[in-house]
């Protein structure tokens, strides 16, 4: 049996290569699914994301399975708390930046009806397709990600640089950048 072809990021970790496999790239509509993202990807910064991922479970014990409306009425004893549990990064800026983004995700909930139709609106509900043959052409960093990054911080959300917000498009299938010679690109090209 021949051996899949994956983005070389996959490793031979077999998490990353579920992950890679199942889940990055996979166009995401569902809300809570949307902030667990988006707060992993800014507690990613400066880290692997290797080093995030093996973390994840405990992420969402820790963040209430990233209820966003649990998150953001989270004391300033949670967040002590949070601060001392070894299953996370143990990050003030970025623990205290998951709080704030909780409460910017429900405004924006509110004024959107969902994130999900806050996000698709910035590509007209359609993933951009790239056609990245090596990881050499795959941009930290688009015009896309800079204006949602702005406008993310602009209302209220922290650790939402314009790599961080590429690097979550990428995750969340707003983008499709797995490399074509990945046998992803192909099942989700649309």
């Amino acid at each position: 049996m021949k051996a899949l072809t994956r983005c070389h990021w996959a490793g031979d970790d077999p998490e990353m290569m579920r992950y890679h496999d199942e889940q990055w790239g996979v166009p995401v509509h569902d809300d809570r699914m949307l902030f667990e993202m988006l707060t992993l990807e800014g507690a990613q910064a400066g880290l692997s994301w290797s080093t995030v991922l093996h973390k994840r479970d405990a992420y969402r014990k820790a963040f209430a399975g990233f209820a966003p409306e649990k998150v953001a009425r989270m004391t300033a004893r949670d967040r002590a708390r949070l601060l001392k549990n070894e299953g996370i990064i143990r990050n003030r800026a970025k623990i205290e930046s998951t709080v704030k983004s909780a409460k910017a995700f429900l405004a924006v909930q509110e004024e959107f009806g969902s994130f999900d139709a806050y996000l698709w609106a910035h590509v007209k509900g359609k993933p951009v397709q790239g056609k990245r043959r090596a990881m050499s052409d795959v941009p930290a960093r688009t015009p896309l990600a800079e204006a949602l990054s702005r406008d993310l911080k602009k209302r209220g959300f922290g650790f939402v640089g314009p790599t961080i917000i590429y690097a979550f498009l990428q995750a969340v299938g707003v983008v499709n950048d797995h490399l074509t010679t990945c046998f992803r690109y192909r099942e989700l090209a649309c």
